[in-house]
């Protein structure tokens, strides 16, 4: 299981993407389909067409790391709102685990919570 901080903001693609990319590869389609800074901390999650695999990118200050995950069966519950074409959409840290062990989350209720309002940079 993956624990990441409630702080760290996760960016998924809602596009399938060509996973046969690298480093360089994904940091550029982050600036370029996200509008987002590679460099920022954030985690980036790409699944390709079939949503067999899954590829994780951050910045942990001294070099991209990747993480990724190839299903020997079955595929990722990826479900994403239509909202006007987005690039990607945020997650929260804690819904990214069970995506990731394969749970489909598309019936699960998430009741609201307080959360302070981001300032703008």
């Amino acid at each position: 299981m993956l624990t990441l901080p409630s702080a760290v903001r996760v960016l998924v693609a809602t596009a399938p993407t060509d996973l046969r990319k690298s480093f360089d590869g994904l940091s550029i389609l982050v600036a370029s389909r996200f509008g987002q800074d590679p460099l920022c901390g954030d985690l980036f999650v790409f699944f390709n067409r079939r949503r067999t695999q899954v590829r994780t990118l951050f910045w942990d200050r001294t070099g991209y790391c990747i993480v990724a995950k190839k299903l020997a069966r079955g595929t990722f519950h990826f479900v994403h709102r239509e909202d006007g074409g987005q690039s990607c959409v945020e997650m929260d840290a804690a819904e990214l685990g069970p995506i990731l062990e394969g749970i489909d989350v598309t019936g699960a209720k998430r009741f609201s919570r307080w959360r302070p309002t981001r300032k703008a940079a």
